[in-house]
């Protein structure tokens, strides 16, 4: 299976592609897409868009990973990340690509194992679980993939769990 992981924002758009058969995970590639702050919200947005499918075309991911928008300080900040995150979906959802949402405490959780983990933290370990030779930059690529490491992750847990299901009928 082919992910696209996902971290939103309007400024810097982070994206994270693997594989992941159930017990491996494969690094494709890592990235970011930027915006440019002198630009108005509604070019950046299309940009965003447009890029977005791009790698869509080139990628052919097969389910997408998107991290859920959760409260920050700045209110004009959110809305502008819920804003952009809205065209992300809306990218996904119109080339019928499964969307999955998790929580910044979900990927942490899923990828060290603890949920109040640190950035680094989280970001070591995708470097080490998907056997990299350094941590992807941005950040917000690196985030990317953890947030795609831990679709990869709960897809295995169904996986298993639809497994057992069909082995006791």
């Amino acid at each position: 299976m082919r992910i696209l992981g996902i971290d939103p924002g309007y400024a810097i758009v982070g994206y994270g592609v693997m594989d992941f058969l159930p017990g491996k995970y494969y690094f494709v590639n890592s990235g970011a897409i930027f915006t440019d702050p002198k630009e108005i919200l509604p070019d950046r947005l299309e940009r965003i868009f447009d890029k977005l499918n791009e790698l869509i075309d080139f990628y052919k991911p097969e389910s997408a990973a998107v991290e859920s928008l959760y409260f920050q300080n700045n209110q004009k900040t959110a809305i502008n990340v819920a804003e952009a995150r809205g065209v992300i979906l809306l990218a996904l959802k119109k080339r019928a690509i499964p969307i999955y949402e998790y929580t910044p405490l979900q990927v942490k959780s899923s990828v060290t194992g603890y949920g109040k983990a640190e950035k680094y933290q989280v970001m070591m370990m995708t470097k080490t679980i998907l056997n990299l030779d350094e941590i992807p930059k941005p950040d917000d690529a690196a985030d990317a993939l953890a947030i795609a490491l831990c679709h990869a992750n709960n897809s295995n847990i169904s996986l298993l769990e639809r497994t057992l299901k069909k082995s006791k009928r």
